[in-house]
């Protein structure tokens, strides 16, 4: 067993050791509390040295899963983990509750207050809350660089990049690739979308928004707009060729500069959706070109903003 340091002198937390990486890394699998008190697990590794180091988190899809689903990323989805570590930067996956269909649009702000002693919210918190709570935690630690903390989301959780940065300002930069971002830009789906007649739920795995004109006629704008005006982070957004939702990643972009935000956009020709990750397979990783430059130009993204001169 191992622990991290938190900057109050004292550690919070005991976290295990899995096992030492083929490069010789420690993984740390670390219970975040929640701004509920439930807990979430992420799995951070840092580089060689002593720190303060900058961080990059990893997130991909829509929760859920736990820490089963964590150690099975660490093992089949670290080839982008170990790119960063050769960069300096601490990184690592996080988990976090499932997605509410819909919560982002019907729950309003989350509001908190005390009933009798205890913790009493207005809603429950969302799945993009935990992140942020995962932020605040690891920024108490010496050995990360609270000054230097990125997000790297893929699909969904490249849509919960955009809900964080609209009303937290704690990351340097960020990186949406692929965001599904339907609900945050409050997207009426077209006839393409059908409801699950077991669950009574949108089933939206067919959604076809390629077109950017397209998409913009069927958003909420003034919602929309309303939204990213309080975005104060760089973001990278990374489109997919061809995707069925590749309307909505375009428009997540188009949506940042016209209301002048920092704000990057690059369209990558891969089949995979989550190229940004290459999985291993066959004990292998077989990666594309196209994916190693996607990878270095994330990395080139976040020391842009990392090491800039203020």
């Amino acid at each position: 067993m191992t622990s991290l340091n938190d900057k109050k002198g004292k550690n919070k937390f005991t976290h295990q050791i899995l096992e030492k990486t083929d490069k010789g890394h420690i993984r740390h699998l670390i219970l975040v509390e929640t701004f509920d008190g439930l807990y979430t697990p992420i799995g951070l590794e840092l580089p060689d040295g002593d720190g303060p180091f900058p961080l990059v988190l990893f997130a991909t899809g829509n929760g859920g899963g736990g820490i089963d689903w964590l150690i099975d990323n660490m093992e089949n989805r670290r080839y982008t983990i170990d790119k960063f570590l050769d960069k300096g930067y601490a990184c690592g996956w996080i988990r976090y509750r499932a997605e509410v269909e819909l919560g982002y649009n019907e729950g309003g702000k989350l509001v908190k207050d005390i009933r009798q002693g205890g913790m009493m919210f207005n809603r429950s918190p969302l799945e993009y809350e935990d992140e942020i709570a995962t932020i605040e935690y690891l920024k108490t630690f010496h050995e990360i660089d609270a000054n230097r903390i990125g997000l790297l989301g893929m699909s969904h959780a490249g849509e919960m990049i955009l809900k964080i940065t609209s009303e937290y300002n704690g990351v340097c930069a960020a990186v949406a690739s692929e965001p599904a971002s339907h609900e945050f830009l409050a997207l009426t789906p077209d006839e393409s979308v059908r409801i699950n007649e077991e669950t009574q739920l949108r089933d939206i795995e067919s959604m076809q928004m390629q077109s950017v004109q397209k998409v913009r006629n069927r958003i909420d704008i003034d919602i929309a707009n309303h939204r990213v005006s309080s975005i104060n982070t760089p973001i990278f957004v990374m489109g997919r060729d061809g995707d069925e939702l590749q309307g909505i990643f375009k428009l997540s972009y188009d949506l940042l500069k016209e209301n002048k935000k920092e704000a990057l956009w690059k369209s990558y020709d891969h089949a995979l959706h989550g190229f940004i990750f290459p999985i291993k397979e066959n004990n292998i990783y077989a990666v594309e070109p196209i994916q190693e430059e996607a990878i270095q130009d994330v990395l080139s993204f976040f020391e842009k903003y990392f090491f800039r001169q203020d």
